[in-house]
């Protein structure tokens, strides 16, 4: 078994005011290459903070990450914005697209930060859209998409720079269970045919039986029993 990502001993702590709010302490984590890893837990318990420190948006209090072989830790802020577009793809509960941009610039966009000229951006954009199931729909500007349509691009986005990790943050959360469904159909042939990588966290069941595994978080440990 090959490690993606490792976490030993994390804390992450947040000033609110003078207290001091201690949202992961001491949390250890493992997970492999070819994971489809879920994450549950009541809200408020730091589902998405650990989302966060794990696609290197934030930085720990205290401990180690290391996700590919690299101490997150050892990298300076250009260096983790650098390392986090070639690694990570972040897909979100609300799918953050520019709304004056069609479907295909929107995918486009992370690849704009990249030395790759605009014929080979053109391919893969074309071969992205083309792997969630909306190659008729790449003129299409957000407004004129379903909810479901929208999350795929924001798929496509992510997958675009060929990350070896998923993160996603409720990726159904917004969607009615026929268009949750696609996006998850999504997701396992990701994990199961592409070998991503994927840590979705989610307040869904359904989602989450979905995944190879669930882990449960609170009061900043992770169990594999649910929180009572």
């Amino acid at each position: 078994m090959t490690l993606l990502v490792d976490l030993k001993r994390v804390s992450k702590d947040f000033q609110r005011g003078p207290e001091t709010v201690h949202v992961l302490e001491n949390l250890n984590a493992e997970v492999p290459e070819g994971d489809f890893l879920a994450l549950m837990g009541p809200s408020g318990s730091g589902k998405t903070t650990l989302l966060n420190l794990i696609g290197g948006i934030d930085r720990p209090t205290s401990g180690d990450i290391t996700v590919g072989g690299q101490n997150l830790d050892d990298l300076s802020e250009g260096a983790l914005g650098k390392w986090r577009a070639g690694h990570v793809g972040f897909i979100f509960q609300l799918y953050h697209l520019l709304p004056m941009l069609s479907a295909a610039r929107n995918v486009e966009l992370p690849l704009l930060l990249t030395n790759l000229g605009r014929g080979e951006r053109k391919q893969r954009v074309a071969a992205a859209l083309s792997l969630v199931g909306l190659s008729d729909r790449a003129a299409h500007r957000p407004a004129q998409l379903s909810g479901g349509e929208e999350q795929r691009v924001g798929i496509a986005r992510a997958i675009i720079a060929d990350p070896t990790l998923l993160l996603c943050d409720e990726p159904t959360g917004d969607l009615d269970r026929k268009a949750g469904d696609e996006v998850l159909d999504l997701l396992d042939a990701l994990n199961s045919e592409q070998g991503k990588t994927i840590i979705m966290v989610t307040h869904d069941p359904h989602a989450a039986r979905r995944a190879k595994r669930i882990l449960f978080l609170d009061k900043g440990a992770l169990s594999t029993e649910p929180v009572e």
